[in-house]
């Protein structure tokens, strides 16, 4: 939806848990879910756990979106 409703070239979806609480065994804490969309029809979905309190997880999580992005561009 953000890029159709958009002149953006780049889409980013995040979603995880951060936690202190909410995990289970099969979604520990931790956990975080990424996908990368290009206008042009390309996406790349990832799914990545780290290590840390709820702030260095976000922290984490935030990082690895903007380099996923950069990562990508020409």
């Amino acid at each position: 939806g953000a890029l159709a409703r958009s002149s953006a070239v780049w889409s980013l979806a995040i979603t995880g848990i951060a936690g202190p609480g909410g995990g289970s065994p099969r979604k520990p804490v931790g956990t975080v879910c990424f996908a990368w969309a290009r206008q042009d029809g390309g996406c790349v979905a990832e799914t990545c756990h780290f290590e840390g309190a709820r702030a260095v997880v976000r922290l984490q999580a935030v990082w690895y979106a903007l380099q996923g992005i950069r990562d990508r561009l020409p």
